[in-house]
C-alpha cells in the first residue's frame, strides 16, 4: 500500500510541475510577445513624430526665406 501511495505522490507530482513548466512557459512566451508589439508601436509612433517635426521645420524653412525673399525685394528700391 505504501508503494502504491508514493508512486501516486511521486506521479501527481511530476505531473504538477510538468503543468508549472508549460504555464510558466506559456506567460513568458505571452510577455515577450506583448513586449514586442508595446515596442513595434513605440518605434512606429516615434517615426511619425520625427517625421511630422521633420516637415514642420522644412514649413518653418520656407517660410523664413519667402520672408527673406519679399524684405530683399523692399531694398531694391533705395535712393543712391
Amino acid at each position: 500500500m505504501k508503494k502504491v501511495f508514493l508512486s501516486f505522490a511521486a506521479l501527481a507530482l511530476l505531473v504538477s510541475i510538468s503543468s508549472c513548466r508549460e504555464t510558466t512557459g506559456d506567460k513568458a512566451e505571452e510577455a515577450i510577445e506583448a513586449a514586442a508589439e508595446d515596442t513595434e508601436n513605440n518605434l512606429e509612433a516615434a517615426g511619425e513624430a520625427i517625421e511630422e517635426a521633420a516637415e514642420k521645420t522644412g514649413d518653418a524653412i520656407e517660410n523664413t526665406v519667402d520672408n527673406l525673399d519679399e524684405e530683399m525685394d523692399g531694398t531694391d528700391d533705395i535712393d543712391n
